[in-house]
């Protein structure tokens, strides 16, 4: 149980760092936040849910800890990193569908980061519609193509980099026949089948 929660922890700081560098990386080229267009490669991130739990404090702490130290709102800071948290989990929820854990970031931040702006925020440009699509766009970049890409990369190295602990099934390392007190041989000359109990 121990280590269960330790890789827990190690987990989610290692995406809340993650998204952290990205979004700082994203910012350097402007493009980490914006109504008009916004293409925050960290947002590639937010397929890890299809992993690991561990994944959704880690993209909520990673998002509240980016958005502070850019000197967002602070509404944004809040309502963004939750919106991130939902997106997060509602992945989470179709981790059996592959494809469809990419669908609810898109989704729910195209509309939480026009709705945060627009409505808590009072920005009259552009416009609600306007800019539902345009983050919605970027998005679609971020999390459909570069999440995706992600996504598949990390297969191969799921059992590596998101281990689980799993009891361990001593019937299922054991050999098919460990139990069996009956051992067939053959003798080599007759070719005659004998059974030893």
């Amino acid at each position: 149980m121990r280590r269960k929660i330790t890789i827990y922890l190690i987990q989610t700081v290692a995406i809340a760092v993650l998204y952290w560098i990205l979004t700082y990386i994203a910012n350097a080229f402007q493009l980490a936040n914006g109504l008009n267009f916004q293409l925050r490669i960290s947002d590639a991130l937010t397929v890890l849910p299809y992993f690991t739990p561990a994944a959704i404090p880690g993209l909520f702490l990673g998002c509240f800890g980016a958005n502070y130290s850019m000197g967002l709102p602070t509404a944004d800071v809040i309502y963004g990193s939750l919106a991130t948290a939902v997106a997060a989990f509602a992945s989470y929820l179709l981790r059996k569908k592959k494809f469809a854990v990419v669908f609810p970031p898109i989704i729910i931040i195209a509309f939480a980061v026009p709705a945060i702006y627009t409505f808590m925020l009072g920005f009259d440009e552009p416009p609600f519609w306007r800019s539902v699509l345009m983050v919605g766009l970027g998005e679609a970049v971020t999390c459909g193509v570069l999440g995706v890409a992600l996504l598949l990369g990390l297969e191969d190295y799921r059992d590596k980099l998101f281990p689980v602990d799993r009891p361990k099934d001593d019937k299922a390392d054991a050999p098919e026949n460990a139990g069996d007190n009956d051992i067939e041989t053959t003798n080599e000359v007759t070719g005659e089948k004998k059974e030893n109990v």
